[in-house]
């Protein structure tokens, strides 16, 4: 019996497209390699602000996978491309912000036994138990935002905070988010999966997390992880 695969999203392909090229990225900066330390150096410049602004990083991040047709898939439209590429740049350039002077990898792929959606990570900053307001206001804000521009801001302050408390995000599946975000009913989409993160996560605490991991690698290789 021949398995029928339906071709992949624009979702799928830009959360495909963002997890190769953090993992890369991830990669060379974990081995001190001098080209992704720069790269990194020059994407952070991009965090908060929006794609247009900085035409030095359109080199550093590769879009033409998007440009090209998959097996049954079809064409990206124009509207599609420019949604992409967006998501891609907010995505990337709040990785190599949360990376900064970190030598663990801030990128993990979010899986049901490791929640690493932003949701999630959130959540891993507060006391077993019990809900920080002022952090769960800024997820909040965060899922109140007008517009790509503003979100791509909101998100910035979480990530600051949760660079600062070494905890992981799955920059890849909010490259798909950040692209399902932009469609008109995509924000109530992207709201419901950040709330279903929050509650789903069910780690250890993050004293009791440390002594296990150690059998997680710090240099993530996922690159083809689906969007959910």
């Amino acid at each position: 019996m021949t398995t029928v695969t339906a071709p992949a999203t624009p979702r799928d392909r830009v959360t495909r497209l963002a997890a190769g090229h953090i993992a890369a990225l991830q990669r060379g900066y974990l081995d001190d390699q001098s080209h992704a330390v720069a790269a990194l150096a020059r994407l952070r410049r991009g965090a908060g602000r929006e794609a247009g602004q900085l035409p030095d990083l359109w080199a550093l991040i590769d879009t033409g996978p998007l440009h090209e047709t998959p097996d049954g898939a079809r064409p990206l439209s124009e509207r599609e491309l420019v949604r992409a590429e967006d998501a891609l740049h907010v995505a990337l350039t709040l990785y190599a912000l949360h990376q900064q002077s970190r030598r663990s990898g801030m990128y993990q792929a979010d899986r049901p036994e490791r929640r690493r959606g932003l949701g999630a990570a959130v959540r891993r900053m507060m006391k077993p138990g019990e809900i920080d307001e002022p952090v769960h206001k800024r997820l909040v804000r965060a899922g109140t935002a007008p517009d790509l521009a503003v979100l791509a801001q909101r998100l910035r302050d979480i990530v600051v905070l949760l660079r600062r408390e070494d905890i992981e995000l799955d920059h890849a599946l909010l490259a798909g988010q950040l692209y399902t975000w932009q469609w008109p009913g995509g924000a109530d989409t992207v709201r419901r999966e950040w709330g279903r993160s929050f509650h789903a996560w069910h780690d250890k605490p993050k004293d009791g997390a440390a002594a296990s991991a150690g059998s997680d690698t710090t240099r993530t290789t996922d690159t083809d992880k689906d969007a959910s």
